[in-house]
């Protein structure tokens, strides 16, 4: 069990896990359609809808066993499959945070609309800020993993962020790029060996470059949020999450777990799993409870 900083979630924390679901194998995708955009979705359970989007240059699959965990809760889990990653297509020339909040606004649609609670993994938490921004409506609370945007990377971990999407590096050394911005020590990376999409991951840094921090970084002001940071992350160090504690103290919950980098989700499954089924029990009750 890792060590957490409990801030503002120590009964949450403590809470037990309702036991989950496993993410249905071969589970056909359904698709939120728009010009030009076709965006694929994996939904399993019922109840209130929960709303999941990856990190940057990855898939749904990063989801599988977090969604199973939510939807065995009792909620809907959600996961989407980002713009340039079959099945779902879209335009990556010029694409703006705008447009990836927008996806996500389609196919909260395509499920009978919000408001959803809404968990985004790194890049994916900045797109769920981006969609509370500017669609406050379709968001009932946030949960960010991993979340960055103001604190800067440790020395080193942007090469090795870049890296990770490189194809032609040789595997020893690709594996190495991906422990070093993703794992802390002692957590193997192996886990996250293939599943990068270098094309999307290009659009997503240029989408990120073009936009100004200030248009979502508070996610719209009104929302109430979850931040879980990895005490080691290199990429999004935890000193993000502490600056948004202070500006937002009454709206902002924090939990810091120890032993945990970038990639959190198949770091510290358990951890986390505990921690969203928890505080999706607060903010959006499932029936029955």
């Amino acid at each position: 069990m890792p060590q957490i900083r409990r801030r503002q979630l120590l009964s949450l924390v403590m809470a037990v896990l309702t036991p989950g679901l496993p993410a249905r194998a071969g589970e056909p995708p359904r698709f939120a359609e728009r010009p030009g955009v076709r965006i694929a979705w994996f939904a399993e359970g019922s109840g209130p809808p929960v709303l999941m989007i990856p990190s940057l240059g990855r898939g749904a699959e990063d989801f599988d066993a977090l969604a199973g965990a939510v939807a065995g809760a009792g909620y809907r889990a959600i996961r989407l499959q980002p713009r340039g990653i079959a099945p779902s297509t879209g335009s990556l020339q010029g694409l703006t945070m705008d447009d990836l909040a927008q996806d996500a606004a389609a196919v909260l649609q395509a499920n009978g609309g919000g408001p959803a609670v809404v968990i985004g993994h790194a890049f994916g938490q900045r797109v769920a800020r981006t969609l509370a921004a500017h669609h406050p409506e379709a968001v009932r609370a946030l949960i960010m993993l991993a979340a960055g945007g103001k604190a800067p990377m440790r020395p080193g971990a942007r090469e090795a962020l870049f890296a990770s999407f490189d194809p032609n590096l040789p595997a020893e050394d690709h594996l190495e790029a991906v422990r070093l911005a993703f794992f802390a020590e002692g957590n193997d990376p192996a886990v996250w060996q293939d599943g990068w999409h270098q094309d999307v991951a290009k659009a997503q840094t240029a989408a990120t470059d073009a936009a100004d921090v200030a248009t979502w970084w508070r996610a719209g002001g009104r929302i109430p949020i979850l931040v879980v940071q990895g005490l080691q992350d290199a990429v999004a160090p935890p000193e993000n999450g502490r600056l948004l504690k202070q500006a937002e103290p009454d709206r902002v919950e924090l939990v810091e777990i120890d032993g945990a980098g970038h990639a959190l989700l198949p770091e510290k499954p358990d951890a986390i799993a505990r921690l969203v089924v928890s505080y999706l029990h607060q903010v959006d009750p499932a029936p029955g409870r």
